[in-house]
């Protein structure tokens, strides 16, 4: 059983990353920036504060010792955390920014392959003899098959809107559209990468007061969110300014869309407050293999709620191929799995 859970937690995580978008279908009447206002502070302030408090008591005391530590490596680690946070701030508007311009299945694709490719990546390579670790090979293949599901679930998406939608874009708004999803896929591999470097030095400081490293995790997540939060209402923040759309937090008949709004900011931290805890259980590289992972098995709930909401309706061939994607996700999933069992 104990080898089991650390994928339990991973899978379970994956049906909070893949369902928390749900909400963003219910923004009305609520303008863009009210919702985003909401739904930033309960995922990234309010629901990670309070879990973290209740499972690690001695939370602000770790996090004050990480900022005042007397080794600068400690000091840079938390500094890089919250930077990555905040880049990754940037690469979350990027995404809304990609989507108009190539539609949300290739944005999708493009941005899950980065993100759990780099975010899987760029730790793997700083570790020393990275190379030379048992669990390399199965790593780098297990990450080759994700973005090759990846890409086909992108590819159904694509051929889908093309039945659904008859409107054609020039190849000069397709170039740029694929361009700024890019970057919002690399920026968005930085939550990941921010998370596992200062993780570590987290659960030294954690260890002093006999707390679990898997619940050392939640602290650190806590770090990151500082960045990246601060992006998020700062941009916020700024469409309120320049829409001045504050009167709309007082708009009629809103409950639900608020309602929305807390359950996906739930859901958006549970995701990552779980993958955290089955990542530490799956030992040093448990970011590395976890977060790629976590992002393919994500890209499988959120399809089946597409196809729940009658989104392939009427698109027989590209749902064949999507099919084809989800199954090579798992086959990647199980892939990474086995490699945590490599000694």
């Amino acid at each position: 059983m104990d080898n089991i859970l650390p994928f339990l937690l991973i899978i379970i995580a994956s049906l909070f990353q893949g369902s928390f978008g749900l909400g963003m279908k219910y923004m009305n009447p609520l303008k863009w920036e009210s919702w985003w206002v909401v739904h930033v502070f309960i995922a990234m302030v309010l629901f990670p504060i309070i879990w973290t408090f209740i499972a690690v008591p001695e939370s602000f005391t770790i996090i004050n010792e990480a900022f005042t530590n007397s080794n600068s490596e400690v000091i840079r680690a938390v500094y890089l955390a919250m930077f990555f946070g905040f880049a990754w701030g940037i690469g979350g508007i990027l995404f809304g920014v990609s989507v108009p311009y190539i539609g949300l299945s290739l944005t999708m694709g493009i941005v899950m392959g980065l993100a759990g490719t780099l975010g899987a990546l760029i730790p793997l390579m700083q570790i020393e003899n990275a190379i030379n670790t048992p669990q390399f090979p199965y790593v780098i293949g297990g990450l080759c098959i994700s973005l090759l599901g990846i890409a086909f679930t992108a590819k159904a998406g694509i051929d889908r809107d093309k039945i659904t939608n008859k409107d054609s874009k020039n190849s000069s708004i397709i170039i740029k559209g694929i361009f700024i999803a890019v970057a919002c896929g690399a920026l968005s591999s930085l939550l990941a990468v921010g998370h596992t470097g200062v993780n570590d030095d987290i659960a030294t400081i954690a260890s002093q007061y006999n707390v679990k490293e898997r619940n050392a995790s939640l602290v650190a997540w806590l770090i990151v969110f500082i960045g990246a939060f601060a992006m998020n209402i700062l941009y916020s923040g700024f469409l309120l300014l320049k829409n001045k759309s504050f009167n709309s937090f007082l708009v009629t008949n809103s409950k639900r869309a608020y309602g929305w709004a807390i359950l996906s900011g739930f859901c958006w931290f549970a995701a990552l407050g779980v993958y955290g805890q089955g990542a530490a259980l799956m030992g040093s590289l448990g970011n590395i293999i976890g977060w790629p992972m976590l992002l393919g098995l994500s890209l499988i709930i959120s399809n089946f709620w597409a196809y729940k909401a009658g989104e392939w309706k009427n698109a027989s061939g590209p749902f064949k191929t999507l099919l084809i994607g989800l199954f090579i996700l798992v086959l990647a999933s199980l892939v990474l799995g086995y490699s945590n069992t490599v000694s």
